[in-house]
Formats: structure tokens, C-alpha cells, sequence
């Protein structure tokens, strides 16, 4: 089940919670902080860290697929020109 901080963090664009990971690892970098605090910063930036890889395994996959999507084209109108007797 998610929890509130799940949502909020899963409603973030890829920017937001990059630029908030940076700050949280910042933080944590700096020390300073009780370890309460610092367990904290670390399950944020977890989480913060999966909304970042799902962002970019959707990019990858829209990329995937624009990429396949052009070389089905291609595919395609070569065997267009071949069939009209046209050099490919």
C-alpha cells in the first residue's frame, strides 16, 4: 500500500526530485544530523531515487519505441521501392 509520501513523491516530474535527491545527498554529505534525521534523509532519497529511474525507464522505453516505430518505416519503404523496382 502507498503511503502519502509515496504519492507526493511519484506526483514529482524527473527535475523535481532530481534536484531534491541532490539536496537530500547534499545533506546527508554534510552531516551534522541526528541519526533519526539522517535515516530519514536516506528513505526520502530512496525514494526520491526510484521516481527518478521510473522517469527515465519511461523515456527509455518512449525512445524505444519512436526508434523501432522509424525503423518499421524505413523497412517498409525500402521494400516499397524494391517492389517498384527502384535501387534501395
Amino acid at each position: 500500500m502507498a503511503t502519502t509520501t509515496d504519492a507526493a513523491a511519484n506526483a514529482l516530474g524527473y527535475e523535481q526530485a532530481r534536484d531534491e535527491l541532490i539536496e537530500v545527498v547534499r545533506r546527508l554529505e554534510a552531516g551534522g544530523t541526528t541519526l533519526e534525521e539522517s535515516l530519514a534523509l536516506w528513505e526520502r532519497g530512496e525514494e526520491l531515487s526510484k521516481v527518478c529511474r521510473r522517469w527515465l525507464e519511461g523515456a527509455r522505453a518512449r525512445l524505444d519505441a519512436a526508434l523501432a516505430s522509424e525503423e518499421e518505416a524505413e523497412g517498409a519503404g525500402a521494400e516499397a521501392a524494391e517492389d517498384a523496382g527502384e535501387p534501395s
